[in-house]
């Protein structure tokens, strides 16, 4: 680019380039427009394009980004558009020069954006790491049993139920007694006459429920894929191999799926009667243990004869499915009277998947054909588990063993088509 020193616009949307973006591109002074949209661009966004002073448009979008935005980009007072979203940029926005004007959709669908308010981003946690020892002592001395505090005024007014009380140290039992790299870890726990606290591994991304209900956040079909498998496996230990009784989880939803550093996923069980926030915002996780309701089923998971079982478990898991793929909630308007998520998807394959799933999943025109036909699997998949007759669903072992098929054939056909 130094040699093109006069040029004023440059498009390379809508290609297959690759790899960083070169930080020469800094060198073009009379640069006032640069698309590099719906590529597969990956790495840091160059801090060199503050250099770039007379630009007025940057369009970003549909990379694989990562990094934060550079704070030195507000010094480009003539930039009046910007689009970075669907990257996985994450960190601090700038909010001077520039970025005053710039609106929320120009950062949707990131990793882990944060922010003011208006921009529909999380809001940035304040850096103590630069006080003194004595300070962040203090902090916690003040702050942690406030945090405490409250999650317990929540867990006592819904203990007071006689059934929660007795099933607590049966359910506890349980729960310690599993070991399995898909579920969350218990470690501690306290039982007063007043209150029943469980304290759990702290899970850094948070749930399922969040990565899939804000448009700040996003995942692929790969990393949807691989959380399923996961969670699949632990269904399979609670199921088959935890010991010679299974263990049924009975709640098997996008809030109670927690994903580690490595989005590694890990089943934990009822934390939806506590704030959503609190077990992903604080190192130290409360749940209730609440006996669940299951003296009327929903959405058939126990067949016509409402019995109890691992089958169970299976339905739910279809469910879920559909609901990471679709980004659709069972409970969702469009599903009133005698539609369902499983009705509205059963009737939409094969001819109109595309009108099912998450539109982000397939935004990209690259690999089209292999990301349709794994979405068309995983379909399938889902409504396998979601048999009217608990006789008829496949098991969590055969299940588990198609998605990882899946995940193979995913891979190799887009690496054929690539």
């Amino acid at each position: 680019y130094t040699k093109l020193k006069g040029l004023n616009r440059v498009d390379l949307s809508r290609n297959q380039l690759s790899g960083d973006i070169p930080v020469s591109i800094g060198g073009l002074k009379d640069l006032a427009t640069l698309s590099l949209a719906r590529n597969h661009f990956y790495g840091l966004v160059p801090k060199s394009f503050s250099s770039l002073i007379r630009l007025e448009s940057l369009d970003l979008p549909s990379n694989n980004l990562s990094g934060e935005i550079p704070k030195s980009m507000e010094a480009l007072s003539y930039l009046k558009q910007l689009n970075v979203s669907h990257n996985r940029l994450e960190g601090v926005i700038p909010i001077k020069g520039p970025f005053k004007n710039i609106s929320a959709q120009s950062f949707f669908e990131n990793y882990a954006l944060c922010g003011p308010p208006g921009l529909q981003v999380p809001p940035c946690k304040e850096d103590n790491s630069k006080g003194s020892k004595n300070a962040t002592l203090l902090v916690l001395k003040y702050t942690l049993p406030s945090i405490i505090s409250n999650a317990l005024i929540t867990i006592v007014f819904n203990l007071q139920l006689e059934r929660a009380f007795r099933s607590f140290d049966s359910e506890c039992e349980v729960l310690w007694n599993v070991r399995h790299q898909d579920l969350t870890k218990i470690t501690s726990s306290c039982c007063n006459p007043d209150s029943k606290v469980l304290v759990l591994e702290f899970m850094l991304n948070g749930s399922l429920e969040k990565w899939l209900c804000s448009h700040n956040y996003f995942l692929d079909i790969l990393e949807r894929l691989n959380i399923m498998i996961d969670v699949r496996l632990a269904l399979e230990y609670l199921h088959h191999d935890h010991s010679s009784t299974p263990v049924i989880h009975c709640d098997l939803k996008p809030r109670n799926i927690l994903l580690d550093e490595n989005m590694v996923a890990h089943h934990s069980q009822s934390l939806g009667h506590l704030d959503c926030q609190i077990y992903y915002l604080f190192i130290i996780c409360f749940m209730m243990s609440y006996p669940f309701d299951l003296s009327k089923p929903k959405n058939g998971e126990y067949g016509l004869e409402g019995m109890i079982s691992a089958k169970g478990d299976v339905y739910s898991y279809g469910v879920l499915l559909m609901e990471t793929f679709t980004r659709k909630k069972p409970t969702n308007e469009l599903f009133t009277g005698e539609i369902s998520l499983r009705d509205w998807v059963r009737e939409s394959l094969p001819r109109a998947l595309s009108d099912v799933v998450d539109a982000n999943l397939v935004r990209e025109e690259q690999v089209f054909s292999p990301k349709m036909n794994c979405l068309l699997s995983i379909m399938h998949s889902a409504l396998d588990c979601c048999m009217e007759s608990p006789e008829q669903r496949a098991s969590t072992k055969v299940a588990a063993e198609k998605l990882k098929k899946i995940r193979v054939k995913f891979l190799d056909d887009a690496a054929a088509s690539s």
